[in-house]
């Protein structure tokens, strides 16, 4: 009898070998895969991460008209300044002005009495009608003595002597007048006017007190102060310029607060000194300002603001977008892919705001006005247009 061949055993025992097989080759290729993950992973990270674009402010190339200005230290001055005084020796009877008002020209200030004038011009009347009447009576003595001399009753002598009487007599009535005409003239300064328009000041004698005509310090000062004049200086330098521009036309002239700040009056420029001073290099110029609203004050400090002249159409950008490098002046200018460009230019006038563009850029490219800190060709840029504190502080970090 024939025993039948074990089949299924070996059958089973491959298949275990194949599954062991596959399984190996699984797991061989999960580690492997697993691996290259981890590689991949760590390879990512140590490659380094691309620069945030900086936070930059930027504005476009303008063309604008741009004022020329030149700044001085100025010094405000009253246009009339008037002290007043007494012309004759007197006691003040009144007072007619408070310390601080504003006093029109003709108004009344003070009284002196006028009572020891007025009696000298009485006298002088009266010494007048007095020579009068005697001219009267020696004119008609000398018409009796030409009609005597005629018929021989009287000699040329006494002809003589009576004209000799009548000629002293008109002249002493010419003197009389002006006699008159003095104590009257003394008598209308025991009235004292106020000779111009302007603010009085502190007041130097009180009502009772006796004024002399030779009183040092005076009774009151009056200050013109509508319109009122500032007095700066100018470089030599700038003078050509300065007269040229004042050819063509009044030069406009703004004065602001000594921090040049906040603008006070708008005025106009109305001398030039005559002479340079040689000592500082300077010049003296004097601007008038209506000062309506009293905003000038004589003694004050202002800055004085001259523009000089306009330059028309030229293009423009803000002074803080010029920077200065190796190679000169240059600026960042900002692509249409938001990158950054260093282009050298060539500047003209630089003024508080804005600087004048020769060459180099164009009306309408952006340039970066704030935060070149972090800036270098090509680099990314993320535009703003906040704050300068805020830009600043994304340099920082």
């Amino acid at each position: 009898m024939v025993e039948p061949k074990p089949t299924s055993g070996r059958k089973s025992r491959g298949l275990f070998v194949v599954f062991l097989i596959l399984l190996l080759a699984g797991g061989g290729w999960g580690a492997w895969h697993w691996h290259e993950a981890q590689t991949a992973q760590r390879a990512a990270a140590a490659r380094p991460a691309a620069p945030a674009p900086v936070p930059v402010q930027a504005a476009s190339v303008e063309e604008s008209d741009i004022p020329i200005y030149m700044t001085g230290l100025g010094s405000v001055q009253a246009l009339n300044t008037v002290t007043v005084r007494s012309r004759v020796d007197g006691q003040i009877d009144k007072i007619a002005f408070q310390e601080g008002q504003m006093v029109k020209e003709g108004d009344l200030l003070l009284q002196i009495d006028p009572r020891p004038f007025q009696a000298a011009l009485d006298q002088a009347v009266a010494k007048k009608a007095q020579d009068e009447a005697q001219l009267v009576s020696a004119k008609a003595d000398l018409e009796r003595t030409r009609q005597l001399i005629t018929r021989d009753f009287a000699s040329k002598q006494q002809l003589d002597v009576q004209q000799a009487n009548v000629n002293s007599l008109n002249a002493q009535i010419q003197a009389d007048q002006g006699a008159i005409d003095n104590a009257t003239t003394q008598l209308s300064y025991t009235t004292i006017r106020a000779p111009l328009t302007g603010r009085t000041g502190l007041r130097q004698v009180d009502q009772g007190n006796i004024v002399h005509a030779s009183d040092t310090n005076g009774i009151v000062q009056i200050a013109q102060i509508e319109p009122i004049a500032v007095i700066f200086t100018a470089p030599e330098a700038e003078l050509s310029g300065i007269l040229k521009a004042q050819g063509q036309g009044p030069l406009k002239v703004w004065a602001l607060t000594s921090s040049g700040k906040t603008p006070l009056a708008e005025g106009e420029l109305t001398l030039v000194n005559n002479q340079v001073d040689s000592a500082t290099g300077t010049v003296r110029l004097k601007a008038q300002f209506a000062n309506k609203d009293h905003s000038l004050w004589p003694g004050m400090s202002v800055d004085a603001r001259l523009l000089v002249r306009t330059l028309k159409g030229v293009a423009a950008v803000p002074n803080t977008a010029v920077q200065r490098g190796p190679q000169g002046l240059f600026a960042y200018v900002v692509k249409t892919d938001n990158t950054v460009e260093m282009r050298p230019i060539k500047v003209g006038v630089i003024t508080a705001d804005k600087a004048v563009i020769e060459s180099g850029v164009s009306v309408g490219e952006r340039v970066v006005t704030a935060g070149h800190y972090r800036l270098q060709p090509g680099a990314s840029v993320q535009v703003t247009n906040a704050s300068e504190t805020h830009v600043a502080a994304g340099e920082m970090k």
